[in-house]
């Protein structure tokens, strides 16, 4: 005698710890220029063995920005010193970022440094501001790199401090 499985119990091989990753990942939005300085990192022969994608180089970004006390002004230096100067309808490209990096950007735009009488910025000017300042700490991106290893292993072992590195 056979036995059929249920449709909808065949739709389900892949194993579990696979079926919660699209829910550690979140959608932002990226400004152009920064966009296209990420994408040529991301096709650098720098970029190897593992090839880190969008989601790990715009993660890193916000990661190493956050590695410094004062994140928070820089960021916000930045966005109202440069950013408020470029044309608001400049384009975005769509992109995604961990979801650990984007609870420390959620956290800033819910700051007092983001409410009335400042300015409001969205995720898109927050995640934008972390690559840029990245970029104009190290053009070649190295440290974006090396802070997207650090963030792999993290995620690899949760609880437990990445490798020294």
């Amino acid at each position: 005698m056979f036995t059929a499985t249920s449709a909808t119990r065949q739709h389900h091989l892949s194993p579990p710890s696979e079926k919660g990753k699209a829910h550690n990942v979140i959608e932002t939005r990226l400004w152009l220029e920064e966009h296209d300085w990420l994408y040529r990192l991301l096709r650098s022969e720098d970029n190897v063995s593992p090839t880190f994608r969008f989601p790990d180089l715009i993660s890193a970004s916000v990661s190493l920005v956050f590695t410094h006390q004062d994140a928070p002004c820089r960021i916000f230096r930045f966005l109202g010193t440069e950013l408020v100067l470029r044309p608001p309808e400049t384009p975005r490209r769509r992109e995604s970022m961990w979801r650990h990096q984007y609870q420390l950007l959620l956290d800033l735009q819910r700051s007092p440094a983001n409410r009335h009488p400042n300015p409001k910025f969205q995720l898109d000017q927050l995640t934008t501001a972390c690559v840029a300042l990245c970029r104009a700490e190290d053009g070649s991106g190295a440290g974006i790199l090396r802070q997207a290893r650090r963030n792999m292993a993290e995620r690899s072992h949760p609880g437990r401090n990445s490798p020294p590195g």
